[in-house]
This record gives structure tokens, C-alpha cells and sequence, in this order.
């Protein structure tokens, strides 16, 4: 199952030039050197790292230790005890599933606002696709929409539902990976995955002021009305998401159904029009942009391990997640292939026409200026629609991965008339913001390559608690048959494909993404160190393991032994 996946990230770093080879080279360097360093100083009492426990005993224990403090088995005893995972795994006591203590029940998301906000977090309607038929022409552009969501969308939607359903805490794949590798890879996770969630969210104000001021006149000057309209969307769906999830997901279905009906009715007035032949069309071969053909494709149709950040907020989440994903890869392949389809089939355009944006002028086209201004209208409301996903999604990450012990427990910290992380919105609402003014295109890459980071080590993950931990209960299973060799075929090409986006990336996105790994690794080891000298507070793993979800103090010095103080 992971053999598509992970085939492809290979490609990808294959193709990689040696810039970005030697920056990659720099930086798994320098991670090692900061790892160990860091060890030795602890060894030599120079500096305080971690509250109680040995750092050099962390590293090599491996997975034991790591299970000891796990969420998922917190309430292990100080001595070694054998696993047993009796019971459903959707009734262990995950951080931030809600299970603990039963907090806002009455606020969780159902199948179908679940399902329109998985369609937020991938796709959002065909907006965006129209560079793949630049870069190659609609072949290979209707090739890859239809190819693409079986090698990539269906695995990485069995991997999420397989873990989901599993481990249904906040902050999913931070979580997965904490179980499969311990709390530096889960931190480490985490910053790369809330940075791509934060910065992939920044672009869709901006787009929402860009297709707005299509459909609408502004008074005065441009530059003036487009800051407005941004810092207006933001914080104004920013509130939207303090109401709760279950109130973004059902505005999420309306959207959704707004967005989709001008290329509903689009497809079905281009079918007299269409001409197969045109569907053949290609960019003349020395003229193929590959690199925006992957970029556009991997933008187009990832995220669908976005939601698990939520999946605490799931109502029976052991059966939900699953249905819900597979209808959510249903409708957000269509959405692409059909419009696709009907736009290249019934318009006589070259390639180079198919700039961003050029879906209104097909539509123009195919049923006049009454729908080419529908689209645009669907365009701006599409963006209202990934913005929310995006940010509920970056938000909930951020109060899983405290809710874990990583950040302090402020951003775990709920409203109590809504259930709300809210310092966890607001935090992800104000980076997104101030982010909303960069580059478009700088933006998509650097998203694309951390993105593509951080699910090799969910693939790892996953294909790691399937060979260690083969008896931890799984409601729903990626692969029924095949065991580990069918699973690790299903990562490959997803793996390959990652790969290459990455090695295709230019030097600025290897040094950015560098910066952000850097990043992690800072925050990694600043956490701890606010932990051992209390100057924050941070969840007590112990005591979220035994039900309460409480917040504690950090340990004293001299505690010994407990989950509770590991980082």
C-alpha cells in the first residue's frame, strides 16, 4: 500500500540538484550535531534539558521507553509490563479525544461536515488546476488528475483512517508519530506540519481579494481595498472557527456546494460542445514544465491527513473517518477530472492560454459572461472555505501537539462556552495573517516541500506501528491482507512521489525549509528547558493518560521515574 507513495518521493529527491543535496546534507548534519551536543552537555551537568531521566538513556532505550509515555499508554506502571491493548482503541485514553472527560460532546463533527471539511483541507473545487495544463498540455494534465488520487489520495487516506481510528486524539500524525519514535520526532512533526498548515493558509486571503476584485468594483485606491479585504477575511473566519467545529464544518457543506455548482452546471452545458481529440493536446516536448506539473498536482490533491488534527472532535470517529475520507477522495477527484475535462474538450485554446484563473474565461466561453462570473463568484467563496479548513486544521494541531506535552498549556486551553482551543486559533489566525502578503508561488513550494517532509515520516510511522506493534487495536484497517510487505507496497510510490517534489525544489526552499527544521529542533529543546526550570506550564502527560486532561507544574528536580516527565 505505501510502495506508490513512497516510489514517488524517491523520484522526486532524485531528481534533486546538488544544491539541494548539500543543504539536506547540512541539515541532517547539523541535527545530529545539536542532538548529541546536547546529550553531552546534559552527561556533564552543563545545562538542564529535561526534567528527571537520562537523555542518553532516552536515545537508546528506543521503542520501549517510548511506549512507557505514550498517550496511548500512559498509565503504565514505572516498571516494564508487557503490551496489552485490551478493548477498542477508540476507548483508551488518547489526549485531547475528549473521551477523558467528556467536554463538549454536544459540539462534534458528523459524516457530513466532516466530509466537506476534508474537501476544504485538499481541494476545494477545481480552482488552482488550471497550471497543469499549462505546463503540459490537457493529456498529461487529465493523466495526472485521473492517476494521481490512486497512487497518492488513496494511500494517504488508508494510513490516516488506519491511525485516526486508532489513536482518535488531537494533533494525528504528531500523535502517530510520538507513538512510533518518541517526543522529538513528534515535535519535530509538528513544526513542519504547522508551519505548511499556517503558510499554505496565508495564500488563501490573498486569492480570496484577487477573485473579489474580479466580480467587485473598490472605491479608492487598489492597494488600500486589497489590505482591507484581507485583514477583513481573516478575522473574520478566524472568529468563525471560535464558534466551534461543528459550526465550521456545516458552513463548510454550504460552501462546498457553492463552490461545486457553477462547474456542475458548466460540465453539463459544455457536453455538446466537447471534442475528445482536444483532450490529446501536448506542450511540444522540449517546452514541458514538469516541475509546475508535479507542484500543481501535489497542491492540488494533498492534505488529506489534515483533518486527523481533529480527530478528537470526531463523533464515533472508528466509523466517520473512514466513510468520510472515502467520499471525500470521491468528490474532490471528480471535482478536478469532470471540469477538466469539459473545459478542454469544448475550448479550442492553447495551452499557454491555461493561466491561473482561466477556468472563468473557459466558462465565458462555454455558457457566456453570466457563467464565467459565477465561477468567479464560486472561486472567491471556495477560498472562504480552504481558509477556514486550513486554519481549523493548523489550529487543532496546535492544541494536540500541547495537549502532548510539547507546547505549553495555553494552547490547549478551551473557551468554555464553545470548546474552542482559542489560543490556539488566535495564534494561527495572527501568522496567517501576517503571512497573507507574501508571494503566491513562494508560498506553494515551500508548503510542498515541507509537506512532503513531514509525510515521509508519517509513512515511516505508519509502516512502523504496523511491524512493532501489530497487536494495538485498529477499528479500521489499510490493508486487511498482506501484513507489513503489503503496507510497505502501498507507501512506495506515495514515497517516490514526495521525493521528487522535493528534489525539483530550488535552492530558496531547501534553505527556508532548513530554517524551519531548525526551527523545530529550537523549539524542541526550548520546551524542555522551560519545562525542567518551570517557567511555563505544560500538560502533565501522567495526567492526561489517567483521564483528567489536567495541567500541572512541571515536575521538581529530583522526581524521578513517571511518564509524566518525560518531553
Amino acid at each position: 500500500m505505501c510502495a506508490a507513495p513512497s516510489a514517488f518521493l524517491v523520484l522526486i529527491m532524485a531528481v534533486a540538484g546538488w544544491k539541494v543535496y548539500v543543504t539536506s546534507a547540512a541539515v541532517t548534519v547539523a541535527d545530529v550535531v545539536v542532538f548529541y551536543a546536547m546529550a553531552f552537555c546534559k552527561a556533564r551537568g552543563l545545562v538542564r534539558l529535561i526534567a528527571g531521566g537520562q537523555l542518553p538513556k532516552m536515545a537508546t532505550q528506543g521503542i520501549q521507553a517510548i511506549d512507557m509515555a505514550s498517550p496511548v499508554n500512559s498509565n503504565a506502571s514505572p516498571a516494564a509490563k508487557p503490551e496489552n491493548f485490551s478493548g477498542d482503541a477508540t476507548h483508551l485514553p488518547i489526549p485531547g479525544s475528549g473521551q477523558e472527560s467528556g467536554r463538549h460532546r454536544n459540539n462534534k463533527l458528523t459524516l457530513f461536515p466532516l466530509i466537506f471539511l476534508i474537501f476544504f483541507d485538499v481541494a476545494g473545487g477545481p480552482y488552482g488546476a488550471e497550471p497543469s495544463v499549462q505546463a503540459a498540455g490537457p493529456l498529461f494534465a487529465l493523466l495526472g488528475f485521473l492517476i494521481f488520487p490512486f497512487v497518492w489520495a488513496v494511500p494517504e487516506s488508508l494510513v490516516t483512517a488506519e491511525l485516526s481510528t486508532a489513536m482518535p486524539g488531537n494533533g494525528g500524525y504528531v500523535l502517530w508519530v510520538d507513538r512510533a519514535f518518541g517526543p522529538f520526532a513528534g515535535s519535530l512533526m509538528g513544526t513542519w506540519k504547522y508551519a505548511c498548515a499556517a503558510v499554505g493558509a496565508a495564500a488563501f486571503p490573498a486569492l480570496f481579494s484577487d477573485y473579489l476584485t474580479r466580480v467587485v468594483v473598490f472605491p479608492g485606491s487598489g492597494a488600500g481595498a486589497r489590505v482591507a479585504t484581507i485583514v477583513t477575511f481573516n478575522v473574520s473566519l478566524t472568529v468563525l472557527c471560535y464558534t466551534g467545529l461543528s459550526v465550521v464544518g456545516w458552513a463548510s457543506v454550504a460552501l462546498g456546494v457553492a463552490a461545486m455548482s457553477p462547474f456542475v452546471v458548466m460540465v453539463a452545458v459544455a457536453l455538446p460542445k466537447i471534442r475528445p481529440r482536444r483532450w490529446g493536446t501536448t506542450v511540444a516536448a522540449g517546452e514541458m514544465d514538469w516541475k509546475l506539473l508535479l507542484n500543481t498536482l501535489f497542491w492540488n490533491l494533498n492534505g488529506w491527513d489534515s483533518v486527523s488534527t481533529m480527530a478528537g472532535e470526531v463523533d464515533r470517529p472508528e466509523k466517520t473517518f473512514p466513510t468520510a475520507l472515502v467520499s471525500a477522495v470521491c468528490v474532490g477527484s471528480l471535482g478536478y477530472l469532470l471540469p477538466l475535462m469539459a473545459a478542454t474538450g469544448a475550448v479550442d485554446a492553447p495551452p499557454e492560454a491555461w493561466g491561473d484563473g482561466y477556468f472563468a474565461d473557459a466558462a465565458g466561453q462555454i455558457g457566456g459572461a453570466w457563467l464565467k462570473y459565477w465561477v468567479e463568484v464560486g472561486a472567491a467563496v471556495s477560498s472562504v472555505g480552504l481558509y477556514s479548513a486550513s486554519l481549523s486544521s493548523a489550529a487543532y494541531l496546535l492544541a494536540g501537539m500541547a495537549e502532548l506535552g510539547h507546547l505549553p498549556s495555553l494552547f490547549a486551553s478551551r473557551a468554555p462556552w464553545s470548546g474552542t482551543p482559542w489560543a490556539s486559533i488566535t495564534a494561527t489566525g495572527g501568522i496567517a495573517l501576517g503571512m497573507s502578503f507574501l508571494s503566491f508561488d513562494s508560498i506553494v513550494a515551500v508548503t510542498n516541500f515541507l509537506y512532503g517532509l513531514g509525510m515521509l515520516m508519517e509513512l515511516a510511522a505508519f509502516l512502523w506501528l504496523r511491524a512493532r506493534r501489530p497487536g494495538m487495536p485498529r477499528p479500521y484497517r489499510a490493508l486487511p491482507v498482506g501484513g507489513a510487505a503489503g503496507a510497505a507496497a502501498m507507501c512506495a510510490v506515495p514515497a517516490v512521489f514526495l521525493v521528487v517534489v522535493m528534489a525539483v525544489a530550488g535552492w530558496k526552499v531547501c534553505v527556508a525549509a532548513a530554517a524551519f527544521t531548525a526551527a523545530g529542533v529550537g523549539v524542541y529543546y526550548g520546551m524542555a528547558a522551560c519545562r525542567s526550570r518551570g517557567c511555563v506550564r505544560f500538560v502533565s502527560r501522567a495526567e492526561e493518560g489517567g483521564g483528567g486532561g489536567g495541567v500541572c507544574e512541571s515536575q521538581k528536580e529530583g522526581q524521578t521515574g513517571g511518564a509524566s516527565q518525560r518531553f
